[in-house]
């Protein structure tokens, strides 16, 4: 990974001298239209995945006179991917509108629309975080230019199976509109990295008006709250409403500050959405031993896996404290998600997510675990967030005859985005029933769902369930010697790396490659975690 950010820094640097050259000659000429301007912009759109749309999009740095900075090629190539999005929008409205696309999976429709206006939204503030400027901004810009990515492919995915005479249309508009802004992507510069440090963040005290039996509540760092202002729900009617819909639905739109829903114990059973339009929701249980949200929605019933969530939260700033979630489907229906997250600065404490294939959906953007645990059997933690797990438990259980377990599915598709799975500090455990068939079952660390794939484990315990050879291939031999997985000082029985495989990919880390994997670097921890007052490990 550093070698892969020196790289970039130093690409960026020869492209930002090359064009600085190429104006400045220019500049001697007294023209900036000359066939020079061209042969610069035509070098520059050569270092990008997709070399004709970025001269597509650099059209106006040609024909008028404009100084062709760096800057300038970046929000032109940016502000071509809002425009081709915006007229995807306009597809995607009428593909629903009509009976153009046949859905072979409930939902297609609705995710990629749900996706889409996400995906509007993070180039709005990728475009409005590069004009800022500064290392923050910018990594906050690769965060949202790496999650628009991510959306593209959850929707071709259920777009590949549907059916009609749109389909082909939004497919092609799609790909139009994505490789703008994967060439966004790769002309923003990743960011350095820092000193290390072993700090650990703690939790505050607790406000005045939280009583004994609620203590386990959570409080920011920065307010108190009263219980006025306090969402309750319980199910025996004694809160505001008796489910968490409602509440989820009551709270306000876009709020600032954090809006507590205190979800008491009791078991409920609904399909709970928190859109991108509810921001800072803070769910806090009495225990993920006696607060259950479940639901039992499945692929095998005819939804898709991004539909299947028994959880689902598109609300940037979502927190949850001692909760449980749980998909009930069972192992037959296949892919069953019980926490699905695509949204920004997302933390959960002291919770238990609980399923079978497919358990977490750990989307896109930026999340943190701590001290939770996981259940499941195949591909039980996946998606494309930059995620990081601490001290959580992480339990394969027993799967289907004739199947294998297998922990983390990771999708990162291109060298350019900013994501990949963090283990650290965590215990890597089996269930009993898997761990008394551990003979005939195998059991795997991690698959590449996708030739980028980047998981890390370190730290943490490894017991022996796990097969000496630690990782399993997706399909044949692609992405072996792109996807990057990595163990670093991990111990326990099923730790050994002697026996681990051969692939170019994978590594035994030495600390300064751990080190980019850890809180501060990989996820911007110390930016936003310490307002939640859960727990953190800074670094190694």
């Amino acid at each position: 990974m550093a070698s892969s950010s020196s790289s970039s820094l130093l690409k960026f640097f020869l492209i930002l001298s090359s064009i600085f050259i190429s104006s400045t000659f220019a500049a001697h000429n007294k023209s900036s239209t000359t066939p020079l301007d061209l042969l610069h912009i035509t070098s520059f759109c050569k270092t990008t995945p997709y070399p004709e749309s970025c001269l597509e999009s650099l059209k106006l740095s040609i024909n008028i006179n404009i100084s062709p900075n760096i800057l300038n090629l970046l929000l032109q190539t940016l502000q071509t991917a809002i425009s081709e999005a915006g007229k995807l929008t306009h597809l995607f409205s009428n593909a629903g509108n009509s009976n153009n696309i046949v859905e072979e999976q409930r939902g297609t429709i609705q995710d990629c629309q749900e996706l889409h206006q996400i995906t509007l939204s993070s180039l709005r503030k990728s475009e409005s975080k590069i004009k800022a400027g500064g290392s923050k901004s910018l990594a906050d810009a690769r965060t949202y230019l790496s999650a628009a990515l991510t959306n593209k492919n959850t929707c071709w995915e259920g777009l590949d199976s549907a059916s009609g005479p749109m389909k082909p249309v939004l497919l092609n508009s799609m790909t139009n509109t994505y490789k703008h802004v994967s060439n966004s992507l790769s002309m923003l510069p990743e960011s350095g990295t820092k000193k290390g440090h072993n700090n650990r963040r703690r939790l505050l005290g607790f406000p005045s008006w939280v009583s004994r039996k609620d203590r386990r509540s959570l409080q920011t760092s920065a307010d108190e709250y009263d219980p006025s202002e306090v969402i309750t729900v319980a199910a025996d009617g004694t809160g505001n409403f008796t489910t968490i819909s409602d509440a989820i639905n009551f709270a306000p739109n876009n709020s600032e500050g954090r809006v507590i829903i205190y979800v008491s114990q009791g078991v409920y059973e609904e399909n709970v959405v928190i859109p991108s339009n509810k921001l800072n929701i803070v769910l806090l249980g009495d225990g993920s031993d006696v607060t259950s949200i479940t639901g039992n929605r499945s692929v095998g019933d005819g939804w898709t896996t991004f539909r299947s969530a028994t959880l689902a939260v598109s609300g940037e700033g979502f927190l949850a404290r001692d909760v449980a979630i749980e998909n009930s489907a069972g192992p037959e229906k296949h892919q069953a998600v019980a926490l699905r997250i695509n949204a920004d600065l997302a933390a959960l404490y002291w919770c238990t997510i609980n399923g079978y294939q497919d358990t977490l959906y750990t989307h896109s953007f930026r999340q943190f675990y701590r001290e939770c645990d996981i259940y499941g059997t195949i591909d039980y933690i996946f998606g494309n967030a930059a995620v990081v797990f601490q001290a959580c438990n992480i339990v394969s259980r027993m799967p289907m005859p004739g199947q294998f377990t297998v922990i983390t599915a990771q999708s990162r598709e291109t060298p350019d985005e900013d994501t990949g799975f963090s283990i650290q500090n965590c215990s890597i455990l089996a269930t009993d029933e898997l761990y008394n068939n551990s003979n005939s079952v195998k059991s795997y660390l991690g698959r590449p769902w996708r030739v980028y794939s980047t998981t890390v484990y370190l730290e943490s315990y490894i017991d022996d369930f796990i097969d000496p050879t630690g990782w399993t291939k997706w399909d044949g031999e692609k992405g072996l010697d792109t996807l990057y997985y990595g163990e670093y000082e991990n111990y326990g029985p099923g730790s050994g790396t002697e026996n681990r495989v051969t692939w170019p990919g994978y590594h035994v880390m030495e600390y300064a490659d751990a080190y980019n994997f850890t809180v501060s670097e990989f996820i911007a921890g110390d930016a936003w975690l310490d307002s939640t007052s859960f727990p953190y490990d800074e670094g190694i």
